[in-house]
């Protein structure tokens, strides 16, 4: 779990500019104590009361240096310089030694922990996508990072400097009335205990409103997504009342538990104050007419606790703030904290650059390869495989039976239990994963696009190709034949998730895009089981421009679509049961002459 100390990391690459600015402001602050000293000691010199020592000593000092004579003109000019040097000439210099660092700090902080977000999101193991949902995780850095943002000012600039100021007037008073300055000390103590005490309740409520929040920012991030399945089942009603049941929930918590503690925090809290304000008042009362002090010091006193105490809802406001916020801070940096996965890659643009690109003949060996998402409970057991260079292998199997999770294992999504997969001979383990992974590519069942233009997508994985080698990648993969009907050719924009484009468009353009990275494997992970016959057909065409250009693993459940592999291999709960070609596998009585029956018939591989 993290703590506040933890919260303070955020800022840590800033600490030395964070103290100097908070510094000035803390300064800046302390001198505004110095306008109703000058004040109070002002109207002991129109009434003929002398000054304190401090005030006299710096007339005197004064007096020297000019050569004029102490006389009430004097000190009256003295105060009045003093003021101004306050008031009038500190006002130009506080916004450029406060306020400017103030935002600089965390606008800098945003940009540069934003980018450590993003950072994280491209290097988190692919289960953790598994648990949690675009949205929920957006939601949360997005909150984080604005909390953060935000409340830096807050502290920095306002509740840091004011607590100084504070603890400026505790010292005056007590230098003037030291029982006083007790009273105010002692009263503070009371409320700021009572004060951070109540806070810790609500800020308990508040992580559990952040959770809900997030509950129900995730659910609308899949109500968008999938927004045609909602319309297509008609539960557009029962989305509307699951979502005003958080929304009611979430208004409970937030009236009933967080709203009404913080309310009733401040109503005691401001009677405390003003008893505590009239106390000052009436002992201040006393000790001036008791003699004690001077009807200045009496003045200042009691200006300075008004002060004082009239920070104490700036200051509570700014603490119950921070309390609201504390949550989101709190679940930002547990996210920063999720360990990466084992196949994080190094993000550094000069480390990807210094390194030379690898060049494999495509030569693939499983051997003994076991894995389990839980070790008890493996997928894979003791596979053993030989592809040779260029060539075109085909896995096939009812769902479940491991021919995805081999895929994982090969692009080193996850790292095997036991076993090896060896590229030209090497342990892909001993490689360099980015520069490893530039040398595969994949064509998924549905096929990820970005919204920008059809370009930009087909380019996504080779930025410095050129036009001629776009065409080259978009004929091959059959891309020319629709790429003239849209209405700005390559450069149409394809819409959120590709929705302009039809389904085999899509897989088309995932094939070319696939193409344009020139990988030594090229994989389609069953990339015509969810497309009609016409789409299916302008697949396999494309398809077969590319067997034995390089080494091609196809996952398919259609087995038309892999009768002119060099071999199929098929896979039964995790292992290897058969291996030969289409033709060469038919006449066996095995588990692929029951699937190709299965689908002659009609029936499903599931």
């Amino acid at each position: 779990m993290a703590s506040f100390r933890d919260i303070l990391k955020y800022y840590s690459h800033y600490w030395k500019i964070s103290v100097l600015s908070i510094g000035a402001s803390s300064l800046l602050a302390l001198a505004d104590l110095l306008a109703p000293y000058a004040i109070g000691q002002t109207l002991n010199v129109l009434s003929g009361k002398p000054t304190d020592n401090v005030t006299q000593k710096l007339i005197s000092a004064i007096a020297s240096v000019t050569q004029q004579p102490v006389n009430q003109t004097l000190s009256l000019a003295v105060l009045l310089g003093l003021i101004f040097v306050v008031s009038v000439v500190k006002s130009p210099i506080e916004p450029w030694v406060g306020n400017w660092f103030h935002w600089v700090i965390p606008l800098t902080a945003r940009r540069d922990q934003m980018r450590n977000a993003i950072g994280k999101i491209l290097t988190l193991p692919l289960e953790f996508y598994d648990e949690n949902n675009a949205g929920r995780i957006s939601s949360r850095i997005a909150k984080g990072v604005a909390n953060y943002t935000w409340t830096y000012p807050e502290i920095a600039g306002e509740f840091i400097p004011e607590v100084v100021r504070l603890i400026g007037i505790f010292a005056v008073i007590w230098l003037m009335e030291w029982r006083i300055g007790l009273l105010i000390l002692l009263s503070f103590l009371l409320i700021l205990g009572f004060t951070l005490k109540g806070l810790q309740e609500v800020t308990k409520r508040e992580e559990i409103l952040d959770e809900y929040i997030e509950d129900t920012e995730s659910r609308n991030s899949e109500i968008i997504t999938n927004i045609k399945t909602v319309k297509a089942f008609a539960t557009e009603t029962e989305e509307l009342k699951r979502q005003t049941t958080r929304l009611d929930r979430e208004l409970k918590v937030v009236i009933h538990r967080i709203h009404k503690g913080y309310v009733t925090l401040g109503t005691y809290q401001q009677t405390f104050v003003q008893l505590c304000l009239f106390s000052v008042l009436g002992f201040s009362l006393a000790a001036t007419v008791g003699g004690k002090i001077s009807i200045g010091y009496f003045v200042t006193i009691y200006t300075l606790a008004s002060m004082a105490y009239s920070q104490l809802r700036p200051i509570s406001i700014i603490a119950e703030v921070f309390a609201r916020r504390y949550a989101s801070m709190i679940r930002f940096h547990e996210f920063m904290e999720t360990s990466e996965g084992v196949d994080a890659i190094n993000l550094a643009e000069n480390a990807r650059a210094a390194q030379p690109p690898y060049k494999f003949t495509g030569k693939v060996e499983l051997s003994g390869l076991t894995f389990g998402y839980d070790s008890e409970k493996p997928v894979l057991q003791d596979v053993n495989l030989l592809i040779h260079p260029r060539q075109t292998i085909a896995l096939v199997g009812r769902s479940g039976s491991g021919k995805s999770t081999l895929v994982k294992l090969l692009f080193r999504y996850f790292e095997p239990n036991s076993g090896r997969i060896l590229i030209d001979g090497e342990d892909i383990r001993s490689l360099d994963v980015t520069r490893y992974r530039q040398r595969l590519a994949i064509v998924h069942q549905e096929v990820d696009v970005f919204n920008g233009t059809l370009l930009e997508n087909l380019t996504y994985g080779n930025r410095s190709a050129t036009f001629e080698q776009v065409e080259d990648a978009c004929r091959i993969a059959k891309v020319d034949d629709f790429v003239q009907l849209l209405p700005h050719g390559y450069y149409t924009v394809v819409g959120e998730r590709g929705m302009r484009l039809s389904g085999g468009q899509r897989q088309r353009l995932g094939i070319a895009r696939a193409l344009l990275v020139e990988p030594d494997v090229l994989i389609f992970d069953e990339a015509t089981s969810s497309l009609d016959y016409e789409s299916e057909r302008s697949i396999q065409i494309a398809m077969r421009n590319i067997l034995g250009t390089r080494t091609t693993i196809i996952i398919a459940h259609r087995l038309s679509t892999i009768r002119e592999a060099d071999a199929i291999v098929v896979l039964d709960r995790g292992r290897i049961v058969e291996v030969g070609s289409h033709n060469e596998l038919l006449k066996q009585q095995g588990v692929y002459r029951r699937l190709h029956s299965l689908q002659e018939t009609g029936q499903l591989l599931d």
